[in-house]
């Protein structure tokens, strides 16, 4: 098996494009197959050498690695060897309509109540006619000529799909300028990069319906399809628009850990709860392409911070010990990260309590009488879990306190928060004689 993701590097990665990668490394992972990413960069105008890195490094950030790569940039000359073969085999003919004139027909045909087909004018054209069109200096585009028989396939996601050929236009594969056009660009691609299973957004299915005929056409076997529907938002409304602030790029200044962006969309559109897992096989190892129902999934980026906070809840600490290191601080701790990590929305949130743990705070002490006791029933080290419950049950007994106004100001004492990681597991780590500095600060 060997599946590819094929963007165009005309921008920034945004969540339906993760999405239909995810999916299609899950799938070719889980059959032990290969994954290639096909950069579709024949738009001269758009594509960027920018945009390529970044796609690069949005798939490394997301932890999708692939087998191999491809730029179509680099095969012109296969489309163009392809074009010939389908010319010879009479399946690619020359036409000289302008894009307006195109578009009259179109609308005629739609005026008269009838589909916007081609109408296959350009067959029509003499040998005279046409060498006075050269003459002219018009240059041709190049449409597939679609036998006008049922196309049928069985879509992994859609169920059986049936087209009549004659109700479809003969797709233009070549433009006045000799570029390939996506149609033609893409089935050369799979044929020979030995694609087996395309899986792609269902705005693609109206294409899959030519390109049936096309690889048949090219003597090569079709491949297996499944059409994805796309995406909306919460309120069920297309993300077209949207799509910029929901770029990876964006999610990553949000903080948002790939982990739980890949957890989302790998069950974003089945039944299958969306849970926190802490690393893909554990994606990989649940994939079933079966499972993906016809219905618009709604992708709600609020749900994006829940989903997140439970993944650092379930967090090893060699997970997140390399990053901590660049932030210098490889003295964190295993111990430090297992007492934080539950009440963490973001792996920064982390860092002031690193602070707290490893450095130096201003102590907030709201009764200094009540802080001198707390100090001076400081029980002697080694401290462990259990510290903590002993100690302040000393200090009830001492000053009658109980509830808030017993943990409350030993709280902002110890760390300059009101709330936060349960003081059992801190104390410990803090020690003791930096425990009793802070309760004597203002002595």
């Amino acid at each position: 098996m060997k599946l590819r993701f094929a963007p165009s590097p005309t921008g920034r990665l945004h969540v339906g494009n993760a999405r239909v990668a995810l999916l299609n490394w899950l799938w070719a992972r889980k059959e032990g197959g290969r994954f290639l990413l096909r950069l579709d960069d024949t738009d001269l105008e758009r594509s960027r050498e920018e945009f390529v890195d970044a796609i690069r490094e949005d798939l490394l950030w997301l932890g999708l690695q692939w087998d191999e790569e491809a730029r179509q940039s680099e095969r012109l000359d296969r489309y163009t060897a392809a074009a010939e073969r389908l010319k010879a085999a009479g399946r690619l003919y020359p036409c000289w309509e302008s894009s307006e004139e195109l578009e009259l027909k179109r609308k005629l045909s739609l005026k008269a109540g009838r589909p916007p087909v081609y109408d296959r004018a350009a067959l029509k054209l003499s040998e005279r006619e046409k060498a006075e069109l050269l003459a002219q200096g018009r240059k041709p585009h190049w449409r597939f000529k679609l036998d006008h028989e049922t196309i049928r396939w069985e879509d992994a996601v859609r169920g059986p799909q049936v087209f009549e050929g004659r109700h479809l236009s003969d797709p233009v594969l070549m433009r006045e300028d000799a570029r390939p056009l996506y149609t033609l660009s893409s089935v050369v691609d799979d044929l020979e990069l030995g694609i087996t299973h395309v899986l792609r957004g269902e705005d693609h299915v109206a294409n899959t319906a030519v390109q049936v005929q096309l690889f048949q056409a090219l003597g090569g076997e079709v491949p297996s399809f499944a059409h994805l529907p796309l995406i909306s938002d919460a309120e069920g409304q297309g993300l077209s628009k949207r799509l910029g602030s929901l770029s990876l790029a964006a999610l990553r200044e949000m903080e948002i850990e790939p982990l739980a962006l890949c957890s989302y969309l790998a069950k974003l559109g089945t039944p299958d709860p969306i849970e926190a897992c802490v690393d893909l096989q554990e994606l990989i190892e649940s994939f079933d392409i079966s499972r993906f129902g016809r219905a618009s999934p709604k992708f709600d980026p609020q749900e994006l911070e829940p989903l997140n906070a439970r993944l650092l809840q379930r967090l090893p600490y060699e997970a997140v010990a390399p990053w901590l290191e660049e932030q210098g601080m490889e003295d964190f701790g295993e111990e430090l990260w297992l007492a934080v990590r539950d009440n963490l929305k973001r792996r920064s949130d982390a860092l002031p309590w690193y602070q707290i743990v490893r450095g130096t705070i201003e102590p907030q002490i709201e009764d200094e009488e009540f802080a001198a006791t707390a100090a001076r029933l400081l029980p002697e080290e080694p401290w462990d879990e259990t510290t903590w419950s002993k100690w302040i049950g000393s200090i009830k007994d001492a000053t009658g306190r109980n509830g808030k106004a017993l943990f409350r100001p030993l709280r902002l004492a110890l760390t300059g928060e009101d709330s936060g990681p349960e003081l059992k597991f801190l104390l410990p780590l803090i020690g003791r004689e930096k425990v009793r500095r802070r309760l004597l600060a203002a002595s």
